[in-house]
């Protein structure tokens, strides 16, 4: 078989090899976190946020449920918040028995309910924090040290640097 047959078959091989090992040495990816509130009358949300340790973040889903045409979901401002009212909604959401909200900046977020049940505690603020800093790459790998390669600086480095020395060894 010749050099270009030997070739066309290693390129897709290259491709394949690459594309493991990039995954292998990507980018932590973050989660968003769901968040199920029980919207009801008999129920004070005012420490919701403390309880649940200040762990929302961008990107986390907030999802009401509630029992249909006895409460509403209804977005506010703080001053909207701390008077229950409701006269100038940013969302309002009445229909069916459930609402979900994905939280899409860091900042705080309020919600009340606007039959009346808001001066009984049916009041949600919530701070959703930045991300937290991804974690650091791993420990270099050791077939980098016997190669004889000094570790690299980030995970990208060492999959770039491990796919050259492989497709080395493939393409001789």
């Amino acid at each position: 078989m010749g050099l270009a047959y030997r070739r066309s078959i290693l390129t897709p091989l290259r491709l394949v090899l690459l594309a493991v090992i990039m995954a292998s040495a990507g980018v932590a990816v973050t989660k968003a976190d769901k968040f199920t509130i029980r919207w009801s009358p008999n129920a004070n949300y005012t420490d919701w946020d403390q309880k649940n340790n200040n762990s929302v973040h961008v990107g986390d889903w907030l999802v009401f449920q509630y029992t249909a045409n006895q409460a509403d979901v209804i977005q506010v401002n703080q001053s909207g918040f701390n008077t229950c009212d409701a006269s100038n909604p940013i969302t309002n959401y009445s229909k069916g028995r459930s609402y979900a909200i994905q939280l899409n900046e860091a900042r705080p977020y309020y919600f009340i309910c606007s039959l009346g049940y808001c001066y009984g505690g049916m009041k949600l603020a919530v701070v959703a924090h930045p991300l937290p800093p991804p974690s650091p790459p791993p420990a270099p790998s050791v077939s980098l040290a016997i190669a004889g390669v000094k570790p690299p600086v980030g995970s990208f480095v060492a999959a770039a640097v491990t796919a050259l020395v492989l497709f080395r060894f493939l393409v001789t």
